[in-house]
């Protein structure tokens, strides 16, 4: 269902693709925990690009929100599709980069497992944490926050369930 939303709304083709491959790193993330909604996981993973239909900035994530709102989304899948954008955005970033004033930092696993997930894969590619921090040093500026939240993602939810 969520494949044909994301058709429906004119989702570029890539864009499904990078969804479909968040989806399945989620999974594997996933698989590592008792108490996590794999329902939720799944359609927070297919979703959290969806404002890409409108718009390729920071605000997409915005945009996702308006949409998946219309079509009856609960307050879950909104808030992952909100908080997905990098290890979150601080109410402190949100000002900087105009965004409506408020914490886009993911709190609840779910929101944790689809925002790493996200960052784990470039277009459609897997990649690791090194990638991500090399790209995010070249992009962002004064990044050494963001950095921080993202190893802290990677630990909480892969460094420690490997052997």
């Amino acid at each position: 269902m969520e494949i044909e939303l994301l058709e429906k709304e004119n989702t570029p083709e890539n864009v499904i693709e990078h969804c479909k491959a968040v989806y399945k790193k989620a999974m594997e993330i996933a698989a590592n925990f008792d108490n996590v909604d794999k329902d939720l996981i799944r359609k927070g993973a297919f979703l959290h690009d969806i404002g890409r239909s409108k718009t390729h900035g920071i605000t997409h994530a915005i945009e996702g929100v308006k949409i998946a709102r219309k079509y009856g989304y609960n307050e879950d899948v909104l808030k992952i599709i909100e908080r997905h954008i990098g290890a979150g955005i601080t109410e402190e970033e949100s000002v900087k980069l105009g965004l409506p004033k408020k914490s886009y930092v993911p709190e609840t696993l779910e929101e944790k497992i689809v925002a790493h997930a996200d960052n784990l894969i470039s277009g459609s590619e897997e990649v690791d944490i090194d990638f991500v921090i090399a790209k995010w040093k070249r992009n962002i500026e004064d990044s050494d926050d963001n950095i921080e939240r993202l190893i802290k993602l990677d630990n909480e939810l892969i460094k420690a369930f490997e052997e």
